[in-house]
């Protein structure tokens, strides 16, 4: 088992960064495929990026590049996204997620509480 919990959200201004954390315990999450999905009110849960274990290969959705890095540090067993020049559109509460390659969720067999990140225009 693997447990996840996510930490760094808040309420930014549009324009503004934060960076959010996904932290593991119970397991290595250096075997496992990471990523952040995110879900806003009243729309389904959306694919953000993810990082193979390795962290050699990443993928974004399109909202996402340009924007966001998604990283890893298997020592930590911690998994990061940085988001940049974050708009209103990103607000949504961010989960990570721990499983198999891909971008739907049924991939990932781990999930964390969420945390809330929110952009004022």
């Amino acid at each position: 088992q693997v447990q996840l919990v996510e930490s760094g959200g808040g309420l930014v201004q549009a324009g503004g960064s934060l960076r959010l954390s996904c932290a593991a315990s119970g397991r290595t999450l250096s075997s496992y495929t990471v990523a952040w999905f995110r879900q806003a009110p009243g729309k389904e849960r959306e694919f953000v990026a993810t990082i193979r274990w390795s962290g050699t290969t990443t993928y974004y959705a399109d909202s996402a590049k340009d924007r966001f890095t998604i990283s890893r540090d298997n020592v930590k067993n911690t998994v990061y996204l940085q988001m940049n020049t974050l708009k209103p559109e990103d607000t949504a509460v961010y989960y990570c997620a721990a499983g198999r390659w891909g971008t739907v969720p049924n991939n990932y067999d781990y999930w964390g509480q969420g945390t809330q990140v929110t952009v004022s225009s």
